[in-house]
């Protein structure tokens, strides 16, 4: 088995394949009896965690499975890295605790409402194009702007700055895997620090402004929070910023491209869906996210030896919780390879496994997918897929670049 997964999933070309390719090499692992390791060209390696009970685990216990140095790469980051992407998906309690806490008071209920108000208004505006426009690519059209202008709504960014944000934000989910190389064939160090450095530099210059004239967005919000006495720093609001729009933005956009495929590739569950739209929606949502899988994977360090479901690992060693065979695992889903948006229960790990990191943004998200799948199917409802997706070549990230549609 590890040399299957050596030339597997440590290989970019192993993630460009169709999926059902994937499906069965992770069930393969998940029914082996011995640890799955994967080694890496520079002579470091990680364990694969492939089943859902080890994923959720794993995730209960942040004081053994730790997020630092990194969450969101297989490799250790330079400290230049760090300096920028340490955000608190990659930090632990005390400092994730206090960073969240501060957080969590700004990102408000009635600041969400406010926001997820224009959900519903972005949504309907987005079928209005698309009806107009006719067939077009759903990722550019449909899929990319929902979640964008939401979010940079939300930061006050403003609307020129929109394609940028988008180019910073595909690379820096791509760049997780050590053999990135870049469009404009830069290497992976190069495109982390330039990317990394813009998003910093945008939301620098929007905090400065936003202390002199504060306005009623989630910057000033955030620029001005004071928990216990506690506030953000210029590098701490930089760094959320880029979690969130990366995280926010990317995660929704890939997910709402993927119920495009799966309501295409499966008529009789997007009949099922137009019988009864407001039953059925918010099982729909559920089931295409764990579906998906958006969010791969997510790494941690072992703090100490500790036994993981029979295994002994120990203090040092690297982790890879893989969040979408966990959501096929099938000691917890029946019929896990099938898309069913009645199943129920549905417990997928999709927004992350329970604990202090799950997402913070998972409430926003669902609500983007619902208002915009609701829209669609009920103006536009033999909108489908006419042609494969394009799908983005990296691990970290389900993504999908390309989708030609019609209706």
């Amino acid at each position: 088995m590890p040399s299957i997964v050596e030339t597997q999933l440590t290989n970019l070309d192993f993630w460009a394949k169709p999926h059902k390719e994937r499906d069965e090499m992770f069930a393969a692992l998940r029914a082996a009896e011995e640890r799955i390791y994967c080694p890496l060209s520079d002579g470091s390696g990680f364990y694969a965690l492939t089943r859902y009970e080890e994923v959720s685990e794993a995730s209960r216990h942040p004081e053994v499975f730790s997020s630092q140095p990194t969450a969101v790469s297989v490799t250790d980051p330079a400290p230049e890295v760090t300096e920028y992407s340490g955000s608190m998906i990659s930090l632990d309690d005390p400092r994730h605790a206090r960073l969240r806490r501060i957080v969590s008071r700004s990102f408000t209920p009635r600041m969400i409402q406010r926001f997820t108000g224009d959900v519903t208004v972005l949504a309907r505006r987005l079928v209005d194009e698309l009806a107009e426009r006719g067939p077009c690519d759903f990722v550019e059209h449909v899929a990319t702007p929902m979640p964008l202008q939401i979010i940079c709504s939300m930061m006050g960014i403003p609307g020129t700055a929109y394609g940028d944000v988008i180019d910073a934000t595909n690379a820096v989910l791509a760049i997780g895997d050590p053999d990135y190389v870049g469009p404009d064939g830069k290497d992976r160090a190069t495109t982390i620090r330039e990317k990394f450095s813009y998003l910093h530099e945008l939301m620098s210059d929007l905090g400065r402004l936003r202390r002199e004239r504060p306005a009623d967005d989630l910057v000033t919000a955030l620029t001005n929070a004071n928990v216990d006495g506690e506030a953000l720093t210029d590098i701490e609001l930089g760094r959320f910023f880029t979690l969130l729009v990366v995280a926010g933005n990317e995660t929704t956009r890939n997910a709402l491209s993927h119920a495009l495929v799966l309501f295409s590739a499966n008529p009789d569950q997007r009949m099922l869906l137009l019988s009864d739209m407001n039953r059925r929606l918010p099982g729909a949502v559920e089931e295409v996210v764990r579906y998906a899988s958006p969010v791969t994977w997510m790494r941690r360090t072992l703090t100490r030896d500790y036994e993981l479901q029979g295994h002994a690992y120990q203090a040092g060693d690297r982790v890879i919780l893989y969040y979408n065979s966990a959501n096929r695992d099938e000691a917890v889903f029946k019929d896990p390879h099938t898309f069913d948006i009645t199943r129920s229960p549905n417990p997928h790990v999709g927004f992350g496994a329970p604990g202090p990191h799950f997402c913070l943004g998972a409430h926003l998200a669902k609500r983007e997918i619902t208002e915009l799948l609701r829209e669609l199917y009920a103006r536009l409802p033999n909108l489908h897929a006419t042609d494969h997706a394009c799908r983005q070549r990296a691990s970290f990230i389900n993504g999908i670049t390309s989708l030609p549609c019609a209706f």
